[in-house]
C-alpha cells in the first residue's frame, strides 16, 4: 500500500526522500509527494501518477531543507489526483499517512464546525486539520499530535513535521507498520526497513499503539496513553544497495528467473544436507499433538496454502481448514483446542492476515507463520516463523515468493508426517529427493519460453479464459487465473476440472481458451476426460503437462507444452511457474504495466 519516509538529516532531505520512495514503489501507488521545512516554513511538491512525474516537478522546482517527509499514495478516499496526493497539511503541520481513518467523516464535520477549511477528499487531511486546530489552541506539537491520536479510529501509520521545528518529527503506528531508523546525527522514519536500508541498518519497530518523537540525535517512544516506553533497536539484515532489474525488462521477468535460486535457497534452510531430512526450528509445541490446522492467507499466498493443504492432509494425515483471511474471523469457526494457526504472507504486514492471526491467537491457537520478511509485524507476533528465502519481491504480482512458500509448506508436510508417524523413512527420502531435484527442473522451464510465447498469442485476444486442474493442480489453476487477471486485465476463472459439467461448461465456445494443468499421474485420466468434454463443445485447449502426458494430449489440445518431468508431489510448484510465465507473456502482448498493474498494491495494509 502507501509508502512513508521521513528524514531529519545533515544534508538536503529531498534526494534521500526521493530515493526511499523509489525503494517503496513495489508497494503500489498512484501519486507521490514530498514536504520539507524551508527556512522554518513547510513547502510541498506533489504529482499524480508515477514517481517520475514527481521527479519532473522537483527538477522544475527544487525543494531544499534538511527535514522532510515523503509518500507514495494508493488511493482509498478520494481520486488519485495531485490535489489528493500526500503530504497534506496546513501552514503549521504536514502529514503523510498509510491506512484508513475510519471515523474521518464525523471528525471532519466536527472540525469544519470549528472553522477548519478542508481542501481534499481524503481521510488523511482530517489528521492534519485536527493537529492544526490543537496547535491554534496553544498546544505544543507533541501535545497536539497525541491529542489527535487519541481521537482516531482505524488503521494508520503517520509521520508529521511542524513549521518552525526543524529538528522535530512525530511518527505513530496503529495497525500499519512503521520503523524508526537511527543514524549519526540524523534520524529516519519508514514504512519498512527496505526504504531506510541505504541510510541506516539500525532500526526500531513501533508496536501497535505506539508513537515516537524524533530529534536529530535520538527518538523517544510513547504508548497510547502518552507514557514513555522503550523500543529495542535491531540491526536490519537488508542490503543497503538499490534493487535493480539486472538487465531484465521488468522486475517480474527478473523474479521469474529467480525461481530456481529461491527454491534452492529456501530448501537449504529447511533440509539438513548431511542427513537429507527436513529440519524444523525449535518449536514451543509438539507437532504430533496438534489436532487440526487452520490455514489462512490472502491472494496468491492463500492458493499456496491450498496446495499445502493437499500435502498436509495426504502425507501427514492431519485435517486442515482453509479460509481467506478477510472472511475467517467474521465467520467465527469453532476451533480445536491447542490447534495450529498456519498463516502465510509475503510481506508479513497484510492487514487481513494480521487481523486473522490475532483472532486465532485469542482463540487459543498456536501460531506459525510462513513469511518472506523476518522483521515484519506478523513475525513478531507469531510463535514460530518459517522463513522463505526469496529476497525482496518488487513486482506487485507475486512470483518467486509463491514458490518459496510452496517449498516451505512441502517441507512442513514432511515434518508433520514424520512427527505423526504417518510417513515412513523411505517416503520421506523420496519426497526430500523430489524437492532437491526441483531447482534444476525449474531452471529447465525457461527453455520453453518460445512455446509459452506462442501460447500467449492464443490467449491475449480473449475476453475470458478458463483455467482447470484437479487435486493439487486446482490451486495452480487459481493462481494462473489470478496472475492473468492481475497483469493482463483479462477476465479469467479457475475451476476444479470435475466441476465443469456442473455449470461452467455453458461458457465454453471457440472464443474462450482453456488453460489446463495436467501432469501425468493418478488424476490424469479423469482430467483428460473433462478436457475431452470441453473440446467436444468447441473449447480451445492449452495444456501444461509432462512428457508422458504430452503424447496423449497432443490429438486433443490446440497446444501442449511438456514441462520437465518431476515427482507428482512437487509438480504443483513447477506448474505454478509455468502459468506465471504465461501470464507475463500475455501481459507483454497486451502492453500493460507489468510490475505495477492498475488498482493493485504489493502490501495490502488496510482491510
Amino acid at each position: 500500500m502507501c509508502g512513508i519516509v521521513g528524514v531529519i538529516g545533515r544534508q538536503d532531505a529531498t534526494p534521500l526522500l526521493f530515493g526511499a520512495l523509489r525503494r517503496l514503489e513495489y508497494r503500489g501507488y498512484d501519486s507521490a509527494g514530498i514536504a520539507t521545512l524551508v527556512n522554518g516554513h513547510i513547502e510541498r511538491r506533489r504529482a499524480e501518477g508515477k514517481l517520475d512525474n514527481l521527479g519532473h516537478v522537483l527538477d522544475r522546482s527544487p525543494l531544499p531543507g534538511l527535514t522532510g517527509i515523503g509518500h507514495t499514495r494508493w488511493a482509498t478516499h478520494g481520486a488519485p489526483t495531485e490535489g489528493n496526493a500526500h503530504p497534506h497539511g496546513t501552514e503549521r503541520v504536514s502529514v503523510v499517512h498509510n491506512g484508513i481513518i475510519e471515523n474521518h467523516a464525523e471528525l471532519r464535520a466536527e472540525l469544519e464546525a470549528e472553522g477548519q477549511l478542508f481542501s481534499t477528499e481524503t481521510d488523511t487531511e482530517t489528521v492534519a486539520q485536527m493537529v492544526d486546530l490543537n496547535l491554534k489552541r496553544g498546544m505544543k506539537p507533541t501535545e497536539a499530535a497525541h491529542a489527535c491520536l487519541q481521537r482516531l479510529s482505524g488503521a494508520y501509520a503517520l509521520a508529521m513535521i511542524f513549521a518552525g521545528h526543524p529538528e522535530l518529527m512525530i511518527g505513530a503506528r496503529h495497525g500499519a507498520p512503521l520503523a524508526v531508523g537511527f543514524g549519526e546525527g540524523e534520524m529516519f522514519l519508514g514504512s519498512d526497513s527496505l526504504a531506510l536500508a541505504p541510510m541506516t541498518r539500525r532500526i526500531a519497530y513501533l508496536r501497535d499503539g505506539e508513537w515516537a518523537v524524533l530529534s536529530r540525535d535520538d527518538a523517544r517512544f510513547f504508548d497510547a496513553q502518552g507514557r514513555e516506553t522503550s523500543c529495542e533497536i535491531s540491526i536490519s539484515a537488508l542490503p543497503g544497495g538499490a534493487i535493480g532489474k539486472d538487465g531484465y525488462r521488468h522486475f517480474m521477468e527478473k523474479e521469474l528467473h529467480e525461481h530456481p535460486l529461491v527454491i534452492g535457497q529456501t530448501l537449504q534452510r529447511m533440509i539438513d544436507p548431511a542427513t537429507r531430512r527436513v529440519v524444523m526450528p525449535d518449536l514451543p509445541f509438539d507437532l504430533a499433538a496438534i489436532p487440526r490446522i487452520t490455514m489462512t492467507a490472502c491472494g496468491s499466498a492463500f492458493y499456496a496454502g491450498l496446495i499445502g493443504r493437499y500435502w498436509l492432509e495426504a502425507e501427514a494425515r492431519i485435517p486442515v481448514d482453509g479460509d481467506v483471511a478477510s472472511e475467517l474471523r467474521y465467520r467465527e469457526p469453532p476451533l480445536a483446542k491447542d490447534g495450529l494457526a498456519l498463516l502465510i504472507s509475503q510481506s508479513g504486514e497484510t492487514a487481513d492476515t494480521l487481523a486473522a492471526l490475532r483472532s486465532l491467537r485469542q482463540a487459543g491457537q498456536h501460531v506459525m507463520s510462513v513469511l518472506n520478511v523476518s522483521e515484519s509485524t506478523m513475525a513478531r507476533e507469531s510463535d514460530v516463523v518459517l522463513d522463505t528465502v526469496a529476497g525482496p519481491e518488487i513486482c506487485v504480482a507475486s512470483t518467486k515468493a509463491f514458490t518459496a512458500q510452496l517449498s516451505v509448506l512441502a517441507c512442513l508436510a514432511i515434518a508433520f508426517g514424520r512427527a505423526r508417524g504417518s510417513m515412513n523413512e523411505s517416503r520421506e527420502e523420496e519426497l526430500v529427493q523430489a524437492l532437491l531435484d526441483l531447482p534444476g527442473r525449474a531452471a529447465e522451464l525457461f527453455a520453453l519460453q518460445p512455446a509459452i510465447q506462442q501460447a500467449a498469442a492464443m490467449v491475449a485476444d480473449a475476453r475470458d479464459v478458463l483455467y482447470l486442474g484437479r487435486g493439487s493442480q486446482f490451486p495452480v489453476a487459481l493462481e494462473g487465473a489470478l496472475k492473468l487477471k492481475e497483469i493482463s486485465y483479462i477476465h479469467a476463472e479457475a475451476y476444479a476440472a470435475g466441476e465443469m459439467k456442473h455449470g461452467p461448461i455453458a461458457l465454453i465456445d471457440r472464443n474462450v481458451p482453456i488453460v489446463a494443468s495436467v501432469p501425468s499421474g493418478r488424476l490424469f485420466e479423469k482430467t483428460a476426460s473433462n478436457l475431452q468434454e470441453a473440446r467436444a463443445r468447441g473449447g480451445r485447449l492449452l495444456c501444461f503437462t509432462d512428457q508422458a502426458g504430452a503424447s496423449r494430449l497432443g490429438p486433443l489440445a490446440e497446444q501442449v507444452i511438456a514441462l520437465p518431468d518431476v515427482h507428482d508431489f512437487v509438480a504443483p510448484i513447477l506448474h505454478s511457474i509455468a502459468v506465471q510465465m504465461l501470464a507475463y507473456e500475455v501481459a507483454l502482448l497486451k502492453g500493460t504495466d507489468v510490475d505495477q498493474p492498475r488498482n493493485l498494491a504489493k502490501s495490502v495494509t488496510v482491510e
